[in-house]
């Protein structure tokens, strides 16, 4: 079985972005800063937050191993033993969806980290064209989250540029985003980090649609972005995302 591995290591500086959203897998996060829903959610729940310059913004109660779209983008942070597998703090591994993810890959994720093939570094990316029958992604983008220790909330604007401008890149018209940070055991706000991944989407979006209309670039346009959230996460997230996106006028 060929996988076929294309990584592209930059740094951006700020411009702006397209839509997704917030992601952790299924379960509550220890020592938390969300408290989480008491509202029993099923997972594989949707639910469709808006629809702004022809993209159609759907949330999902999934994980990125079992989210069926063109592109599964994650996010994963530089790689410290055993990490996603230490809970606390990290999420038990029934509910963690970078566990999931890694034994759908049998291991392959955790090899590439410990390896340094993926350093994780800030805004790192490193892409997977997966073999037939690994996961419903077709393709499988890693973006890097720098040094745990230095996240916040603001890092995500850029995050959310960068998966945009890779899934034009790569001609998808849909793609499943999961910021996996609760999975990794690092405690985040959910609206919050939901607000800023969209922010950043939405506006590199724009930014590529105005390049297009100069000549500048040729990409498909974006149908449907899914929006991997726990369950207990699910109406935080889109709260964050209906917010960011009231923020946003239609085009002219």
């Amino acid at each position: 079985m060929t996988m076929i591995i294309n990584p592209s290591r930059f740094l951006t500086k700020g411009l702006f972005a397209l839509l997704i959203t917030f992601a952790t897998t299924v379960g509550f996060a220890q020592q938390s800063t969300d408290t989480g829903t008491k509202q029993a959610i099923a997972a594989g729940t949707s639910k469709t937050w808006g629809t702004i310059d022809g993209v159609k913004f759907t949330g999902l109660v999934q994980g990125p191993s079992t989210a069926t779209a063109d592109l599964q983008v994650i996010c994963v942070f530089e790689y410290t033993e055993g990490d996603i597998f230490k809970s606390p703090p990290a999420l038990p591994a029934a509910s963690n969806g970078l566990i999931h993810l890694d034994e759908a890959l049998k291991g392959r994720l955790t090899e590439l980290r410990k390896s340094q093939q993926f350093d994780g570094h800030f805004l790192e990316t490193f892409y997977l064209d997966l073999p037939k029958g690994t996961i419903p992604g077709k393709k499988l983008l890693l973006i890097g989250l720098g040094n745990r220790a230095d996240f916040n909330e603001n890092i995500m604007i850029a995050v959310g540029r960068i998966a945009t401008r890779e899934a034009l890149k790569l001609g998808v018209r849909d793609f499943a985003f999961a910021s996996d940070l609760k999975d990794a055991g690092v405690d985040s706000k959910t609206a919050l980090v939901a607000a800023n991944v969209v922010k950043g989407m939405i506006n590199e979006y724009r930014t590529q649609q105005l390049l297009q209309s100069q000549g500048m670039t040729k990409f498909k346009p974006l149908k449907e972005i899914y929006l991997l959230a726990g369950a207990a996460f699910f109406d935080a997230a889109g709260g964050g995302i209906k917010d960011a996106l009231a923020t946003f006028a239609p085009l002219p």
